[in-house]
């Protein structure tokens, strides 16, 4: 069962450039609530259609499967991973940014964190070899790969641990790689580890 949904943003560089923004010295870090959650089992995903662009972001979910000890690594510690969606509100998120107010408006509304069911995660080493990408329309428009993080695995998890606590079921959107974009009225999103399907919906705007 999930219990906390913590997001990292602005951790790949040049998806930092596509939208202009500044990088830090520490993971930027914001969360969702649960009922945020959406399941990318083939299903109608409805999102909100009267508040601006409703961006993807691609990225690589982990899951906790123990509490955070210090001295355990992050193979000890995930043994779970999905390919998910970190929506947003880009027209909201970017007034909120303006005004200098927290991004939840933007990040947090219904259906906003559509992941693909969980999978036995393989370790640090073969995630480092491995790309995660979204296929929008039969088109590939993101892919990623942990490597190419700015702050990895291990930096994320100590950090949200050191600031907040992270127990078994909790769970990490681990940074999106650039191409991020809006979405439209039936676009058909597949989610892919490795080329290989994990993941699909129907994004219905409302």
């Amino acid at each position: 069962m999930t219990q906390n949904i913590f997001c990292i943003g602005r951790n790949y560089e040049k998806h930092i450039k596509e939208l202009h923004n500044q990088r830090s010295d520490k993971p930027v870090v914001f969360s969702k609530p649960t009922h945020a959650l959406a399941a990318a089992d083939g299903q109608s995903i409805a999102l909100p259609s009267g508040q601006g662009a409703v961006h993807y972001e691609t990225e690589l979910v982990i899951k906790m499967g123990r509490d955070f000890e210090p001295e355990m690594q992050v193979d000890d510690l995930v043994d779970e991973m999905a390919i998910g969606l970190d929506l947003t509100l880009r027209d909201v998120q970017q007034k909120l940014k303006e005004n200098g107010h927290p991004w939840l408006l933007a990040k947090g509304f219904p259906q906003s964190a559509i992941i693909s069911d969980f999978f036995s995660f393989p370790g640090v080493e073969q995630c480092n070899e491995k790309t995660f990408s979204l296929l929008l329309n039969g088109i590939k428009v993101q892919e990623g790969c942990i490597r190419d993080m700015i702050f990895d695995l291990d930096e994320q998890i100590r950090y949200i641990a050191s600031h907040f606590g992270l127990k078994a079921g909790d769970i990490i959107f681990t940074g999106t790689p650039a191409g991020v974009g809006p979405l439209s009225d039936g676009d058909q999103l597949v989610f892919l580890w490795d080329d290989t399907e994990v993941g699909s919906c129907i994004i219905v705007l409302r």
